[in-house]
C-alpha cells in the first residue's frame, strides 16, 4: 500500500484502487450515477491491527496524492506537505498510518474529465458528471474502508482540502476524533466565486478550448485562470516586498506560474473542482453540528480565507479553537508556513488526543 517508515530515505509511489464499478457504482449528490471510479492515493506508515491510528490529508485544487517523501533518487523536491509528515513530525509516521488520496475529478490518476468513458472510448471532458465536495467526501471513505481504516484519529488539508474535512465530521460523524481545517470556510464566499468565475471565464474564451473538446490544453486560458488565482493566493505586502513597483518582474513571476500550471495540469478539470468548490456550504440542507475536537487554523493576510472566515467558522463549532498564524504569504501560506504550522498541530494533538 505504498507504506514507508523512513520517508527521507525511503522512496514512496502512488498507488491506484477500483473503488466503484458496473455493479456498485458510485451515486452522485446530483442523481448521476459513476463507474467504474478509480482512485491514485499515497500511504505513509504503518496502519494498527485495530485499524484506528489513522490520519487523512485532503490536497487542494490543483495538487495531488503526493503529499510526501520522493517517487525517485533524483527527484529535486518532495510532496507538497513533506514538512509535516514523517517520522517526529506534525502527522508522525512512527505513530500514525497517513494517507492522502488524489480527489474525485482530478487529473492525476483519480478518475476525472480527463479520464476515459469507458462508454464511447473517448475522455470524458465536459460528459463527466458534476460533482461536490460531498461527493469527494464519499470517495475518500470508500478507499479508507478499502485499506482496513475503522477510525480517524484526525483530517486535514486547506482551501478545497479544507472544504472536504469539514465535511467529514458531518457526513461520518462515528469515523473522525478530530479535525485541522487550514485556510478555509464553512461556506465558499462570494469574493471566491466572483475569482473562480474569472478564472473558467477565461479557460473558455480560449479558442483552444473548444468547448472541451481539446485535442492540446487551452494553454492562453489556464494560464490566465492561473495568474488570476495567484493574484489572490498571495499578499500586496509579499508582492511589494519580492517585486516592489518593477511591473517586469511581476508579469514573469505571473506567466511563469500560468505556464508552470499549463504544463501539469488539465482546463476541463480547473473548470469541474472549482465549481464543486463554488456549491460548497456545511449548512446546505443539514441542521446538523460539528462535535469532533477541531483546531482552525487561519493566516492574517490570506485574501480567499480571511480570519473573519475563520472566526465564522469557529463560532458554529462548540468544541473549536481559533489558531491565527502572522505572516506576509497569503493563502499560499499552507505550502510556507510549516514551522508555525507544525507547532500548532503538535499541540492541539498532544493536548486534545
Amino acid at each position: 500500500m505504498g507504506q514507508l517508515l523512513e520517508l527521507d530515505q525511503q522512496l514512496v509511489r502512488t498507488q491506484c484502487a477500483e473503488l466503484f464499478n458496473e455493479r456498485t457504482p458510485l451515486l452522485l449528490e446530483s442523481g448521476a450515477q459513476l463507474a467504474p471510479v478509480h482512485v491514485a492515493y499515497e500511504s505513509y506508515g504503518r496502519l494498527n491491527d485495530d485499524g484506528t491510528n489513522a490520519i487523512l490529508i485532503c490536497h487542494a485544487l490543483t495538487a495531488n496524492a503526493h503529499a510526501a517523501g520522493k517517487h525517485s533518487a533524483i527527484e529535486k523536491t518532495s510532496g507538497w506537505w513533506d514538512p509535516l509528515i514523517g517520522p517526529g513530525r506534525a502527522f508522525d509516521t512512527d505513530r500514525y498510518f497517513v494517507v492522502c488520496p488524489n480527489i474525485l475529478g482530478s487529473c492525476y490518476g483519480t478518475t476525472g474529465p480527463a479520464s476515459l468513458n469507458p462508454i464511447t472510448g473517448e475522455l470524458y471532458r465536459l460528459e463527466f458528471p458534476q460533482f461536490t465536495v460531498r461527493d469527494i467526501v464519499t470517495v475518500q471513505k470508500k478507499l479508507l474502508d478499502f485499506l482496513g481504516v475503522r477510525q480517524l484519529v484526525t483530517i486535514s488539508g486547506s482551501s478545497l482540502g479544507g472544504m472536504q474535512v469539514l465535511e467529514w465530521p458531518l457526513m461520518y460523524p462515528e469515523f473522525c476524533k478530530s479535525i485541522v481545517p487550514i485556510s478555509t470556510a464553512a461556506r465558499q464566499t462570494t469574493l471566491c466565486i466572483a475569482l473562480n468565475t474569472a478564472a473558467r471565464t477565461a479557460i473558455i474564451n480560449d479558442s483552444d478550448w473548444n468547448h472541451g473538446d481539446y485535442e492540446r490544453q487551452p494553454a492562453n486560458g489556464l494560464a490566465l485562470a492561473r495568474m488570476i488565482g495567484m493574484i489572490s493566493y498571495r499578499s500586496g505586502a509579499e508582492f511589494e516586498q519580492r517585486f516592489g513597483n518593477d511591473q517586469y518582474q511581476i508579469e514573469s513571476y505571473l506567466r511563469y506560474q500560468g505556464e508552470k500550471l499549463v504544463s501539469r495540469f488539465d482546463a476541463n478539470t480547473y473548470l469541474y473542482l472549482t465549481r464543486a468548490m463554488d456549491s460548497h456550504d456545511i449548512n446546505r440542507g443539514r441542521n446538523s453540528k460539528i462535535h469532533c475536537a477541531v483546531c482552525c487554523i487561519g493566516f492574517s493576510s490570506d485574501a480567499r480565507y480571511p480570519i473573519s472566515d475563520q472566526q465564522e467558522l469557529v463560532n458554529q463549532i462548540p468544541n473549536a479553537e481559533l489558531h491565527i498564524l502572522d505572516t506576509i504569504h497569503g493563502h499560499d501560506s499552507f505550502l510556507i508556513e510549516f514551522e508555525a504550522m507544525s507547532s500548532v498541530i503538535q499541540d492541539f494533538m498532544e493536548r486534545r488526543l
